[in-house]
C-alpha cells in the first residue's frame, strides 16, 4: 500500500535537514555496507505509533535561481503543497518570524491540506516566550522542538499522524502481480505502458513529465493477471518544475509501495545518470522486486559489443542491485518487448518465494564448515539457527550467541550461498540477527 506522504517546508537554515533526521532515524543515513548505495536522499520513510509514512525534504531539492529568497521558498511550498497529504511547517525560534514565513503560511493556508507548525531551535525547555509570535500565522498551535537535541519531536509526530488520512483498501488480490514503472521523466514510461498493452491508453507526448497522476491499468496476459502502475513525472509550470526534477522521486516511491515489481525505466539513448540511481535506490531499500528494462534500445547506434558494455555500465553504478535482471527493449518497434512480462512473473515469484527452515539450515551450516566465522577479539561468531520470517521479500532471521559478531561481509557470505542454492532472481532478501534467548 501506498503510504501517506509528509513534507517538510521552511526557508533556508531554519533546520529542515535536522528534523528530516530525526525522523526517519538512522536507518538511510547507511543504506547498506556495499559500495554504489547512493546517500544523499531528500525522502525516506518513517513510522510513528503503528504509521507508517514517507516524509520529504524540500530543502533538499536544489533549485537553480538566481532570483530572490521569497521566490525559492515559494517554488518549495507550492511543490509540497501539490505533492504532500500533510505538510510540515518548520520556522526557527532564534529568527523569529519573518517576512518568509509569512509569505508561506498564506500559501499553505489556500491549500486546505492538514499543516502541523514546528517551531526549532527551542533547545531550552524552560524558555517558551519565543514560540508566541508564531500563533499569528493562523496555522494552529506550534509545537515547540530542536531538532538538534531532539526535544519535542514525539510531540510533533503525535501531531503529524493524528492528520495523516486512512490507509485505503487493497484493491488487488494476491494473485494479481503490481508492476510499477519508475524512472525519471522522458524515458519512455508511459510509451511502454501502451506497448505492453497494444492500445493508446495513456497519453504519450516528448515533453517530459507529462504524465499528471499514477495510472493504474488491469489487464490479463496468458492467464496471469497484471495491473501496471504508471508513475507521473513532475508537474509542470514553467521554469519552476523544470528546475526540480528530483521531486519526480516522490511519486516513484507512492508507486513503488504499492507494488511487487518495479520497472526501472532507462533510456538506452541518454545512458545512465544520478537520478536513475536515487529512484532505483529506492526501489532496493523498499524491498520490492526490481527488472532494469532499457528502453529506446532501437535508437542506440550499436556494433556487436553495445549491449554488454551498457550492461556492465548498469552493473558498475547499481552495485547494490546485482539481482536484478536487465531487458533492453523498444517501446516503439516492440522489439524484445514479449521477453518482458515472463521475466515479471518469474521475479515476482522469486519475490513471494518460502525455503523450509530444514533447507536454510542445511545451506548455513554447509557454508559455516566450508568458511567459519572469523573471530573477534577471541570471540567467535556462533549461527544456532535460521529460519525465513516474511517473503515480498524474502526476510530470514539467523539467531547467534551475539548479534554484534556478525560483520556484514560474513552476512553477505551467507546470503550470496543462499542465492546460490535459491537464486532469489529480481529480489532483494533481508537478514536479521538476533540473540538466541532474545523475545519471540
Amino acid at each position: 500500500m501506498a503510504r501517506p506522504i509528509v513534507a517538510i517546508v521552511g526557508r533556508p537554515n531554519v533546520g529542515k535537514s535536522t528534523i528530516f533526521n530525526r525522523i526517519i532515524g538512522e536507518r538511510l543515513a547507511i543504506v547498506e555496507d556495499r559500495p554504489g548505495v547512493t546517500r544523499d536522499r531528500i525522502y525516506g520513510t518513517a513510522e510513528w505509533n503503528g504509521k507508517p509514512f514517507s516524509i520529504i525534504d524540500t530543502g533538499g531539492i536544489e533549485i537553480f535561481d538566481e532570483d530572490e529568497l521569497l521566490k525559492q521558498v515559494r517554488m518549495q511550498a507550492e511543490l509540497a503543497v501539490e505533492e504532500a497529504d500533510v505538510i510540515l511547517f518548520i520556522a526557527d525560534a532564534k529568527a523569529g518570524l519573518t517576512p518568509a514565513d509569512e509569505t508561506i503560511a498564506q500559501l499553505l493556508f489556500r491549500s486546505n491540506k492538514p499543516i502541523v507548525l514546528g517551531v526549532n531551535k527551542m533547545d531550552n525547555p524552560a524558555s517558551t516566550d519565543e514560540i508566541y509570535e508564531f500563533y499569528s500565522l493562523g496555522l494552529g498551535d506550534p509545537v515547540a522542538l530542536s531538532g538538534t537535541h531532539g526535544i519535542g519531536v514525539g510531540d510533533l509526530l503525535d501531531e503529524l499522524v493524528k492528520r495523516l488520512p486512512e490507509k485505503p483498501e487493497e484493491l488487488y488480490g494476491e494473485e494479481v502481480i503490481k508492476i510499477a514503472l519508475i524512472g525519471r521523466p522522458n524515458v519512455g514510461k508511459s510509451s511502454l505502458v501502451n506497448a505492453l498493452l497494444g492500445e493508446e491508453r495513456v497519453i504519450v507526448s516528448d515533453i517530459a513529465g507529462t504524465t499528471r497522476d499514477a495510472i493504474d491499468t488491469p489487464f490479463e496476459k496468458d492467464g496471469q493477471q497484471y495491473v501496471l502502475i504508471d508513475t507521473a513525472g513532475i508537474r509542470k509550470r514553467g521554469k519552476v518544475y523544470e528546475a526540480t526534477e528530483k521531486f519526480s522521486v516522490m511519486r516513484s516511491m507512492q508507486a513503488i509501495e504499492r507494488a511487487d515489481v518495479a520497472l526501472i525505466v532507462i533510456n538506452g539513448e541518454e545512458g545512465i545518470i544520478e537520478q536513475d540511481k536515487h529512484i532505483a535506490g529506492y526501489a532496493h531499500e523498499a524491498g520490492r522486486a526490481a527488472i532494469f528494462v532499457v528502453n529506446k534500445w532501437d535508437a542506440v547506434e550499436k556494433d556487436d559489443k553495445t549491449m554488454q558494455r551498457f550492461t556492465e555500465s548498469i552493473r558498475d553504478h547499481f552495485l547494490f542491485m546485482p539481482y536484478a535482471p536487465i531487458v533492453y527493449v523498444s517501446a516503439t518497434t516492440k522489439q524484445r518487448l514479449h521477453k518482458l512480462l515472463p521475466v515479471v512473473q518469474n521475479v515476482a515469484e522469486q519475490h513471494s518465494m518460502r525455503v523450509p527452515t530444514n533447507v536454510l539450515n542445511d545451506i548455513v551450516a554447509d557454508a559455516v564448515a566450508v568458511n567459519p566465522p572469523p573471530t573477534d577479539k577471541g570471540r567467535r561468531l556462533r549461527i544456532n539457527y535460521i529460519t525465513q520470517v516474511a517473503v515480498k521479500p524474502p526476510t530470514f532471521i539467523l539467531f547467534v550467541n551475539d548479534p554484534e559478531l556478525m560483520h556484514f561481509s560474513y552476512e553477505r557470505y551467507l546470503e550470496n550461498r543462499i542465492r546460490t542454492a535459491f537464486p532469489f532472481e529480481g529480489t532483494p532478501v533481508r537478514f536479521a540477527t538476533k540473540r538466541k534467548n532474545d523475545g519471540e
